[in-house]
Formats: C-alpha cells, sequence, structure tokens
C-alpha cells in the first residue's frame, strides 16, 4: 500500500514516523516540546534532540501513556480555541502558545481557574518528560558537558563534602 511505501522510505531517510500519535498530535507534540525547550545559543533544543519522537515511541509502547498524550493534546486545542477565535495550538500565534503555556505553566493558577486544571497536570507531566527525552539523548548529554564514566586511579571525598556531611548529622 502506499503509506506502508511512504513508511518505508521515510524510515530509510531517516526521518522518524510516529507509532501512536496521529500527524496533527505528533505536530502538537513536536512544537510543546519546542516551546519547552527551545533552541537557543547554547542549546539545539528539543526539536534537534527528538524529543517528540522519544515521547511517541514511548506511547506506542503503552496505552496509558498514549492516553495521556491524546488527552492532554486534545484538551490544549481546545483550551486554545475557546480563548484564541478557534485557533488551536498549531494555528496559534507563538504569542498565543506562549500566553496559553504561561497559564497551564503555574499550578497556583488553578486556584484561579480550576478549569485549568486538567491543562496543567498535562503540562507538568510533559514538561518532564520532554526535559528526560531530551537529557537522555545524544544533543542534551553533550549540552550537558557529561564526558562518560572514566576509570580513576584514586578517590578522595572532598574536605566541603565530609564537612557539610558531619554539619547536618547526630554528630555535628
Amino acid at each position: 500500500s502506499d503509506v506502508c511505501s511512504s513508511d518505508l522510505k521515510a524510515v530509510q531517510k531517516g526521518r522518524y514516523v510516529p507509532k501512536a500519535l496521529n500527524a496533527h498530535e505528533y505536530a502538537t507534540l513536536q512544537s510543546l516540546s519546542d516551546s519547552i525547550i527551545p533552541a537557543d545559543e547554547h542549546s539545539p533544543g528539543a526539536l534537534a534532540a527528538n524529543a517528540a519522537d522519544f515521547l511517541d515511541f514511548l506511547c506506542s509502547g503503552s496505552d496509558e501513556m498514549k492516553l495521556i498524550y491524546t488527552g492532554g493534546l486534545a484538551w490544549l486545542d481546545e483550551a486554545m480555541k475557546h480563548r484564541y477565535e478557534g485557533k488551536d495550538f498549531l494555528e496559534a500565534s507563538a504569542a498565543q502558545r506562549t500566553a496559553m503555556l504561561d497559564l497551564i505553566a503555574y499550578r497556583e493558577n488553578r486556584r484561579e481557574d480550576p478549569s485549568l486544571g486538567p491543562g496543567i497536570d498535562f503540562f507538568t507531566w510533559a514538561r518532564k518528560m520532554v526535559a528526560d527525552a531530551y537529557y537522555t539523548s545524544p544533543i542534551g548529554i553533550k549540552d550537558l558537558g557529561y564526558l562518560g564514566n572514566t576509570a580513576m586511579s584514586h578517590f578522595s571525598v572532598p574536605q566541603e563534602a565530609i564537612d557539610y556531611a558531619v554539619k547536618r548529622s547526630p554528630l555535628g
């Protein structure tokens, strides 16, 4: 079929083919990931690290995780449409997307507007998962400056660490 041959060509070219999310959900997750860890002069960002690919792959192995993402992304689109003349997350302007994320990025906003609760819960989850996907990718590991495990001929505990531990212990 055409779908299988196009998927095969995409895989051969190295382009990820979503396994759990539909095209709109996947594109929304990519945009959300880019908003959470954007590219800048210090970091190539979540898009370059393929964070959305990793999260979609995880969703393909867990019905529960897929439900979290499909439900959360649907909530995000509906909340955007309600606030911004029927525009979903992808159709909205960058300023509108940022304004929505500013609302759901802070748990205390739930007190002012309880209808934000599901969005706050989803964004809290998504933000952690995007960070996990980014910082466990080769790009994120490089961004951290991690050089890998190396053998040491000698290890000594820094005196500051000993002093701190003793001060906090019952002996201090």
